[in-house]
Formats: structure tokens, C-alpha cells, sequence
């Protein structure tokens, strides 16, 4: 049985989340990177045996539609996966049902379900350093018992989630752009997974490309790119609802 991560994080947080409940599985992974430019996807090979862990962001309570899509295109040869939904302390909403529903009609079977929260990618001060140390420990607990339950059975019942179906409306926006303080490196226009800052206009952004992942804003070396007074805006909206700690949830 071979171990898969298959990943998409922009900012970085959901594949710490993911790499934490590895852990626990304690073997060597083979490791997907979805939040890459589409010429550099690669499909991984998956056998019926392996055990996948599928990780991905909560966008406005819905898995980014760029991710599932690239998801799609591999084979899942009836192994066995956990879905992974990594959110910024406000809440996963139906992202983690979605993200079994997808698994499931490409022919997985999905014997866990994992929420894990990371820190914001727009109000960063919301879970800001998470997944942190205690988290790491809880992950990786998880994680063992996510193998234990592998190893344990081959019967697998579908899982309750919560969530709704069908699943809320996703949101769009904000569009980062970039100030004076912009050097035109070009680090946001490599490593933009949706291809959405054009190389002749570093400073601009591709409105009908861009998914609101914050990634340019993560690897931005000045801290050019931005998305302006929208930043205040959301983090006053989300003070109540992010105030207190969330946990992290495990399905299984």
C-alpha cells in the first residue's frame, strides 16, 4: 500500500495540515501538488491498495472549482482516500461534504473526513500561525486513526457530514493587484496556479482567471500585491465569527 498526499494550498497552510495527519500514518508519501500552472500538473499513479489523502482549501465555504477540476483528472482505481477541508477559523460549511461527493463519483472510497483549520488567507490575523503545535499533535492523531481504520477493515460505510446539498453559492473576489512598492519580479506571475497575473502587466491581475487564492500576496517578496481596503473590510466582518478557536474534526 503506497500513501498519497494530493494537495492544493496557495498559502501554504493546508499542506502543513495535510503533512501533520501523514504523520500519523507514519509511512512515505508520494506527494501531488495541484496549486501549480497548468503545464506542470502531474498525475499521480494509484493503485486500489494505496490509501490517498485529498486536501483543500475552504473558499466562502466551497472547495475552490480550479482544484476539483484538477482533481478530476486522476484516477482513483477504487483506492481508498480521506478528504482534508482546511479553512480559516469561520466555518467549512458544505466544503468537506463536497469534497466527499467529488471522491466519491471518481470512484474512491472515502473512509474519513477531516476539517483542519489554517490561518486566513485574506484576515490573517484569524488563526494566525495555525496549524500550529497543538494542532500538529491532534493532526497526527488523526492520522493514525485514519490508518488504523484501513488496516482494521475493508467494508467502508459512507460517512455523515455535515454540509448542505445543494451546496451554497461560492463567492468571487477579492483581486489582489500590486502598489508601488512592485519590483516586477515576476515571482506572482510563476507560481499563480490559475495563470491570472499577466507577464507584460505584472501589476494587474486577470479578473475571469483569478480564484482569490492569496498565493501572489503569500509569495510577493515586497509585499506589493494587495487587495487594498477590502482587507479591513473582511477582517471587521469576520471578528465575531472568527473570535474564538475552532477545532479541528475528525470523520471516520
Amino acid at each position: 500500500m503506497k500513501i498519497h498526499q494530493i494537495t492544493f494550498s496557495p498559502t501554504g497552510g493546508t499542506r502543513r495540515a495535510c503533512e501533520y495527519i501523514c504523520e500519523g500514518i507514519d509511512a512515505k508519501t508520494l506527494v501531488t501538488d495541484l496549486c501549480v500552472k497548468e503545464g506542470q500538473i502531474r498525475v499521480p499513479d494509484i493503485h486500489e491498495e494505496d490509501l490517498v489523502i485529498i486536501a483543500m482549501p475552504v473558499f466562502a465555504g466551497r472547495v475552490p472549482a480550479l482544484a476539483v477540476e484538477r482533481l478530476r483528472r486522476i484516477q482513483s482505481n477504487h483506492a481508498k482516500c480521506a478528504v482534508v477541508a482546511v479553512y480559516g477559523n469561520r466555518a467549512y460549511d458544505d466544503a468537506l461534504l463536497e469534497m466527499q461527493d467529488v471522491a466519491t463519483e471518481m470512484g474512491f472510497r472515502v473512509v474519513a473526513a477531516v476539517s483542519a483549520v489554517a490561518e486566513h488567507s485574506i484576515a490573517r490575523v484569524y488563526a494566525s500561525g495555525r496549524p500550529d503545535a497543538e494542532d500538529r499533535k491532534e493532526l497526527t492523531a488523526f492520522g493514525a486513526a485514519i490508518i488504523n481504520k484501513v488496516e482494521g477493515s475493508d467494508t467502508y460505510k459512507p460517512l455523515a457530514l455535515p454540509g448542505n446539498r445543494p451546496y451554497r453559492a461560492g463567492n468571487t473576489g477579492p483581486f489582489p493587484t500590486a502598489d508601488e512598492r512592485c519590483t516586477d519580479c515576476g515571482t506572482c506571475h510563476e507560481l499563480c496556479p490559475a495563470d491570472a497575473i499577466p507577464a507584460d502587466n505584472l501589476r494587474s491581475v486577470n479578473k475571469e482567471a483569478c480564484i482569490s487564492c492569496m498565493r501572489c500576496l503569500s509569495v510577493c517578496p515586497t509585499k506589493a500585491r494587495n487587495i487594498g481596503p477590502v482587507e479591513i473590510m473582511v477582517t471587521e466582518k469576520l471578528k465575531t465569527l472568527c473570535a474564538t478557536r475552532k477545532d479541528n474534526e475528525l470523520f471516520v
